[in-house]
């Protein structure tokens, strides 16, 4: 309750333009590391920038760095399961904050016409939607989180999101054994 008051008092954009500023800022740091260290192809470097990826709040195009891990001679097995296992568990999250709060609240952060695009979505068309944004980029955090406002069951987020995910980078791997 404080929060969704203390929400309403912030403009919608200061709101997505700090998450986005603290998002950016956090993965930047992380990929000057992972990228320009000796570490630059640790699994745990690549667990966690992958994980906060996935977080609805902070957008990156972390299939570029599974890309990259791919080519920096890492198993594709290890790779694989760390990006689907990180990938699921901030997913998690995103759809028990979803579930938390209200869609009054959410609608302020998203902003009225993408959250009710979400919502019509996952109304109509359920898993399937949850199951095609997860084989797109950056897109498929902000359904889950719908997905949780809306209360759809977690147990059917959780099995389309990972065959989404599991689908999406081992096509990623495919292409990158290819080239």
């Amino acid at each position: 309750m404080v929060l969704g008051t203390f929400l309403n008092r912030i403009p919608r954009w200061a709101i997505a333009a700090g998450s986005m500023l603290a998002g950016i800022a956090i993965l930047s740091l992380a990929w000057r590391y992972t990228l320009t260290t000796e570490e630059a192809t640790t699994l745990p470097v690549f667990a966690w920038v992958h994980f906060a990826g996935y977080l609805f709040f902070i957008i990156s195009p972390v299939e570029l760095l599974y890309a990259h891990m791919l080519t920096a001679s890492q198993p594709f097995t290890g790779l694989f399961l760390t990006a689907v296992s990180t990938a699921l568990l901030a997913q998690t999250i995103d759809y028990a904050i979803g579930y938390a709060f209200s869609s009054r609240v959410i609608d302020r952060v998203l902003g009225p016409r993408k959250y009710k695009r979400y919502m019509r979505r996952i109304d109509r068309y359920g898993g399937m939607t949850i199951f095609f944004f997860c084989l797109l980029p950056l897109s498929s955090p902000i359904v889950v989180l719908v997905a949780g406002i809306m209360r759809y069951p977690l147990r059917w987020v959780f099995l389309f999101s990972t065959l989404g995910l599991s689908l999406k980078y081992a096509f990623i791997g495919v292409l990158q054994a290819w080239s």
